[in-house]
């Protein structure tokens, strides 16, 4: 990974039950066995050279309310390269920016469930709860690393 180390978790043999971003580089290897986290693994390894989709087949057990798993289905949806506004995410489920951005902050999958796709009206919101510091480094990455040569900046969303 390009700035640290993902950890993916599965509980279950037939789904990922979490996947952690740690802003640690590490040079350790482990292999647990478990053929979903190496095809979990190699899915976000080609990810990160740029097959976006490819993150899509990963199979997750979401567990959160109702709420929060109709917003981690509307970031799914969201085309790689592109951006929504927490309040265009609220419109479309008829909630609230601030509800949205609780969802986001509440997403145990971070890549395959891109809240990192979902900005502020304002700038880029937060990431990994958190609204400065290194881990808004890694959202610009992502949404970067996504969009290619377009450029990224405050409004430049729902495209």
């Amino acid at each position: 990974m390009p700035f640290g180390t993902v950890f993916v978790y599965a509980e279950r043999p037939d789904a990922i039950t979490g996947i952690e971003l740690s802003l640690e580089p590490s040079t350790e290897v482990s292999d647990s066995g478990e053929p979903l986290i190496a095809e979990a693994l190699a899915q976000l390894e080609s990810y990160f050279e740029g097959g976006f989709t490819s993150v899509n087949a990963v199979p997750v057990r979401c567990i959160g309310t109702p709420f929060q798993r109709r917003v981690w289905d509307q970031l799914r949806a969201i085309t790689p390269g592109t951006t929504l506004s927490y309040g265009q995410v609220a419109a479309r489920l008829g909630s609230s920016a601030r509800a949205v951005a609780g969802a986001c902050r509440a997403n145990d999958f971070p890549i395959v469930i891109p809240c990192h796709r979902v900005v502020s009206e304002h700038g880029l919101g937060g990431y990994c709860g958190a609204t400065d510091g290194p881990w808004l480094a890694v959202k610009r990455w992502l949404l970067r690393h996504e969009a290619g040569a377009i450029s990224i900046e405050a409004g430049q969303h729902g495209r």
